[in-house]
């Protein structure tokens, strides 16, 4: 298992260069950042940053999607960075949630997405291609196509993900989900004649370090509030016997969102969430209890553990991951 970050692109750049060099000393592998660019900082520049403060970290965005920018410029930037970085980008990609739903606007099209990944990987490969009946051709892109994480969450997604995804990006720590997730990616992989075995899992997730679990529920709360906005599309989109009610009945209760307040520590979006399903989508406790909970995630098929690292305290959880839980797990 391989350790991650993400950023909400909300603080100061000189700090979130300066996490992204701790990050990779603590021994984290991947930085990613929201892409969500009414609500935040543009994530591009900040990953510019991030890269070229760097030396071995790979960096990405968790999520964008096809539709708030071209494909084509989707393509530039990351054809861009994997030259400032030598090689280093990753595409993290979905149908698109809070960039969209703040402008009023839904999440696109699964068709659209698998096609915005053909156009990336095809560009950052040097090939011409027919975009809008046009020829168009990056003949500067050299540094190699970007690996491609596909989020989703039911099956159609999912399936998605296994046809199109070299790693799949699943937004919840809990194994028994997560099981259930890898299912539909491995139909989907084997729909295509792709080797399911490798493809990437990644399990990305809020965590706090205390021994006091009571206060680590209060700084993830946000995060199981955030996911229902995805949960309540599937149960608009399919039968309740075709999703499990573990990922489904926590959404009975919720009034609303405001995405004013989306990823927040305190979040008024939180209320209906209760402990149990806190427990369940990320990780509280202490050192042991991580240890422990990544170890089921690893046995559950993960490859990538991935720390929404928005709840406070961020340096010294990096620390505390770096110094006691990756040894410990790796």
């Amino acid at each position: 298992m391989e350790f991650a970050f993400t950023l909400k692109p909300d603080m100061n750049p000189g700090r979130i260069v300066n996490l992204a060099r701790q990050a990779e000393s603590d021994g984290f592998a991947y930085g990613w950042i929201f892409d969500s660019h009414v609500l935040w900082q543009e994530a591009y520049p900040l990953l510019t940053l991030m890269a070229a403060n760097t030396k071995r970290m790979r960096f990405g965005t968790c999520v964008t999607n096809p539709v708030v920018r071209d494909p084509t410029v989707t393509a530039s930037l990351l054809a861009t960075l994997n030259r400032i970085s030598g090689g280093r980008m990753d595409l993290g990609i979905g149908r698109g949630d809070s960039s969209r739903r703040v402008m009023g606007r839904q999440p696109t099209t699964l068709e659209n997405l698998e096609e915005a990944v053909r156009i990336v990987r095809e560009l950052n490969a040097g090939k011409q291609i027919v975009y809008e009946g046009h020829p168009i051709q990056m003949t500067w892109a050299d540094s190699g196509v970007p690996p491609v994480w596909v989020a989703g969450y039911g099956p159609k997604a999912l399936r998605c993900a296994g046809r199109v995804g070299d790693g799949v990006v699943l937004q919840f720590a809990d194994p028994h989900l997560i099981k259930w997730c890898l299912g539909f990616v491995k139909e989907g992989a084997e729909e295509a004649g792709r080797d399911f075995s490798k493809i990437r899992v990644m399990s990305a997730a809020p965590v706090w370090i205390s021994e006091d679990r009571a206060v680590g529920r209060e700084r993830v709360r946000w995060f199981p509030a955030m996911v229902s906005n995805h949960v309540v599309d599937l149960v608009s989109r399919y039968k309740p016997e075709e999703l499990p009610v573990e990922l489904t009945a926590f959404v009975k209760d919720r009034a609303g969102y405001n995405y004013l307040h989306h990823a927040e520590v305190g979040s008024s979006n939180a209320g209906f969430v209760s402990d149990e399903v806190v427990d369940r989508f990320c990780l509280v406790g202490s050192v042991k209890d991580h240890i422990r909970k990544l170890q089921e995630l690893r046995s559950a098929g993960v490859t990538q553990f991935n720390i929404y690292l928005m709840c406070g305290d961020e340096e010294q959880q990096l620390e505390t991951y770096g110094r006691e839980i990756i040894p410990a797990v790796k």
